[in-house]
């Protein structure tokens, strides 16, 4: 079997998916290949473009080499200036190379004429044109490269910026090995089985489809039995863990599927009935420390939408063995300042933190479970601990206003010491949610395989008035701007840690 990591995602880490797959297979003595095709093929894209006429896609072109290994040093991450011109150079050199083919590539994004990766009709488009992929160059001839003696293809579909390249990689496949099994799962597959009334809108493209965790049914239809011997731990060592664009190795781990706390409004987890699904603290850190002692990483990055309180736990008593970070969210666990302390003993260097609102009354109603008082204890005792906080703020749900979000700046500047990166989004509304309904629901872009839906908000506090006010007001503000000019460009969070002392 061949597992594939398709175009395009941030290619600073070795895809957690197909590897945790892939150590399902060894364990159960089947063999396979694993193929990030993202991390080749943007490493491919980028020595496409020639000079050209411009000062800045020469500068690039010219600086290519440089501004690879300078991502795989830590000393950039001392020298900020130094770090975002090699970022926007490898950055402009996709971008100029997918031009010819209508492509906007970028190294967290992709975008192309007349391919919607929110249609079947444009996804099907790509399957049947995959020559005007701006990677078909370089996978038509790799993919032979590798499925010589290869009976079943699985990729892992997990973004909307990976769709378009993945039906083309099937579209070939299915042209040059026709005969070939063919399955589908990830992330983005998992939020399109999961909507109501699915229709398959392509049976004769691909023969299997996945939602949710993978290794069991595919160890189904190749016909193997799970063995209970022992967890599988993922196969990272048959990725190129040395080509990632990060200071050393960033190890993924994922400890849960789904979200433990789950009440949320307007949660596409909820929407999609994702259930939560653990794997056992003890068990994840045995994990952990197996894998850390194996690789000797640089990194720890746990997946988890949060990391529960008891593998928090787990982790502050018994540290991983590498630095470490993840998503985990604001409660009492985090405003006890000896646990926090002990946390930064294990290595945690940073923590993200769904805040959301500075507006209790918005968390209120929105069931965040976050009271305001505990989340300024927690904000100082990780500053004082000295674990970095990487803040996600939304605006625009249907539990806000303008006043609301007004205060949620002024808790911002409040805390502006203890907040060290922030992640800014506009809400978008669950296409399918229980919520959608209530809201007057309208099209947020064309396609039958929308995630959101447009809707009108019941205080007037709609997409383009939020927008204003972010960018005439919230980024404008002193305490703001200083925070912002911090998140690393493109890589944001993925490697905030390096900034940090990760």
């Amino acid at each position: 079997m061949l597992l594939i990591h398709p175009p395009v995602a941030k290619p600073g880490e070795p895809p957690a998916g197909i590897a945790r797959l892939a150590g399902a297979l060894r364990v159960n003595g089947l063999p396979c290949r694993v193929l990030d095709a993202n991390l080749e093929g943007l490493l491919w894209l980028m020595e496409q473009p020639e000079p050209g006429t411009d000062t800045w896609t020469r500068r690039a072109v010219k600086g290519r080499g440089g501004h690879l290994a300078a991502l795989r040093e830590r000393q950039t991450y001392r020298s900020p200036d130094r770090y975002v011109r090699a970022v926007m150079d490898l950055n402009r050199l996709l971008a100029v190379a997918g031009k010819e083919n209508g492509a906007t590539v970028g190294l967290a994004d992709y975008e192309q004429a007349d391919f919607s990766p929110v249609s079947s009709a444009g996804l099907l488009r790509a399957a049947a044109e995959p020559e005007r992929n701006p990677f078909f160059p370089w996978f038509s001839r790799r993919l032979p490269e590798l499925l010589d003696d290869i009976r079943v293809v699985g990729i892992s579909l997990n973004y909307l910026s990976q769709a378009v390249t993945t039906f083309a990689l099937i579209g070939f496949i299915r042209q040059r090995f026709p005969d070939l099994t063919v399955v589908l799962g990830g992330g983005l597959v998992t939020s399109w089985l999961r909507r109501p009334a699915w229709r398959n809108p392509f049976g004769g493209l691909v023969d299997h489809m996945i939602a949710g965790p993978g290794e069991e049914p595919l160890l189904a239809l190749l016909g193997a039995r799970p063995e209970c011997r022992q967890p599988p731990l993922p196969a990272y060592d048959l990725l190129p863990l040395a080509g990632y664009l990060s200071p050393g190795l960033v190890l993924p781990y994922s400890a849960a599927s789904g979200c433990w706390w789950n009440r949320c409004s307007f949660c596409p987890e909820r929407a999609e009935g994702n259930p939560y699904r653990p794997i056992p603290a003890s068990q994840a850190l045995d994990e952990l420390r197996t894998l850390a002692d194996r690789y000797r990483p640089a990194l720890i990055h746990l997946l988890d939408n949060a990391v529960s309180p008891s593998l928090l736990r787990s982790l502050a008593n018994t540290p991983p063995g590498a630095p470490w970070y993840g998503f985990a969210r604001i409660d009492d666990t985090l405003a006890d300042y000896d646990f926090c302390r002990a946390l930064r003993r294990s290595g945690c260097v940073m923590l993200k933190l769904g805040l959301e609102s500075g507006d209790q009354g918005v968390l209120d109603r929105l069931h965040k479970g976050i009271d305001l008082g505990t989340a300024g204890r927690v904000l100082e005792n990780l500053r004082l601990a000295g674990i970095a906080v990487y803040g996600y703020l939304l605006f625009g749900t249907p539990a806000e206003a303008e006043e609301d979000a007004r205060r949620t700046l002024d808790f911002v500047v409040r805390h502006r010491e203890a907040i060290t990166f922030l992640n800014l989004a506009v809400f978008n509304m669950p296409a399918f949610g229980d919520e959608a309904i209530d809201h007057g629901t309208e099209p947020f872009y064309g396609g039958d395989l929308p995630l959101y839906t447009g809707f009108r908000h019941p205080r007037g506090w709609g997409r383009r008035e939020v927008r204003r006010f972010l960018d005439r007001e919230f980024t404008r503000h002193p305490a703001v701007a200083e925070i912002l000019r911090r998140d690393p460009p493109l890589f944001t969070s993925n490697h905030a840690p390096f900034f940090a002392g990760g």
